[in-house]
């Protein structure tokens, strides 16, 4: 048989070292993807934190048109060794189009409704969720207002009043209130009772920064509107959007708000639910 090799080619020997080890690293390999072994802490702890965002439409009566909830579990688990969690809920039917980091159980969350996993170490989302219209949602702020634009006057008046309700006693704060005011209102002159405020006349966006609301003093925002010579009246009031944040306080009602609802087979800490943020949009 002829060589395969060309006549014209040498062939060299190769000897020397190698990047490649006879040994992978230690704590690499693991059965559970998300998590590598030899994990160690000295001192052991985890947090979940309930983000929920409520968007509302409220009529000019105070009733609920319709309400949703979009919300999200985060977690920052910092346990030694291989823990084995289970979360669980009070009222977990709730909870529609649940999204779930890749740790979770799903079976047993199907069968029993409750969470069960190996955490990811450091921090990282659990799961993600939606609360649907049809389920009753209490919105825990109000707003009280006076909006009026007068025929043939150039000037309208304007006053509007946020309080608490039913927040289990907590404080409503980093409330934020903006309203698209209408293209006849040329300015506006307003006291606060409280915060800053801010009103744009190219854009016609009023911006109200009222801070944290103290239920015994509740803050107001009123004053005048300068409306534009020969206008004619809005067809409809401006819509008013609030903005806030409520802590320890999950509105979808899903969750128990004290510790022993929580089973974890390792010693943590805890920190408490919050919601993070809230939308409203209040229909005058």
């Amino acid at each position: 048989m002829r060589s395969l090799v060309p006549s014209n080619c040498q062939i060299f020997s190769v000897s020397g070292s190698t990047n490649v080890g006879d040994q992978l690293p230690t704590g690499q390999l693991s059965v559970v993807p998300w998590r590598r072994t030899g994990v160690k802490y000295t001192n052991n702890e985890a947090y979940f934190d309930v983000i929920e965002e409520i968007d509302a439409i409220i009529d000019k009566s105070g009733s609920t048109i319709t309400a949703e909830i979009q919300g999200v579990i985060d977690a920052c688990v910092k346990l030694t060794g291989m823990p084995d969690l289970t979360l669980s809920f009070m009222n977990p039917r709730l909870l529609d189009d649940v999204s779930f980091h890749p740790c979770v159980r799903f079976k047993r969350w199907e069968s029993e409704r409750i969470l069960s996993f190996i955490p990811p170490d450091g921090n990282f989302r659990l799961l993600s969720y939606h609360v649907s219209a049809q389920n009753l949602v209490a919105i825990p702020v109000y707003v009280k207002h006076s909006i009026s634009f007068r025929d043939s006057s150039s000037l309208g008046r304007f006053e509007i009043t946020v309080g608490p309700k039913q927040t289990m006693g907590k404080t409503i704060e980093g409330v934020t209130v903006t309203s698209q005011m209408p293209k006849g209102v040329l300015n506006m002159s307003l006291t606060p009772s409280q915060g800053t405020h801010t009103f744009d006349p190219v854009t016609k966006m009023l911006s109200w920064d009222v801070g944290k609301i103290n239920p015994q003093k509740l803050p107001s925002l009123k004053g005048t509107m300068s409306l534009q010579a020969g206008a004619s009246k809005p067809d409809e009031n401006p819509t008013i959007n609030l903005q806030f944040k409520i802590q320890q306080l999950a509105i979808s009602e899903a969750y128990e708000k004290k510790q022993k609802n929580y089973t974890v087979h390792n010693r943590i800490s805890f920190q408490e639910l919050e919601l993070e943020r809230g939308k409203a949009r209040h229909l005058i």
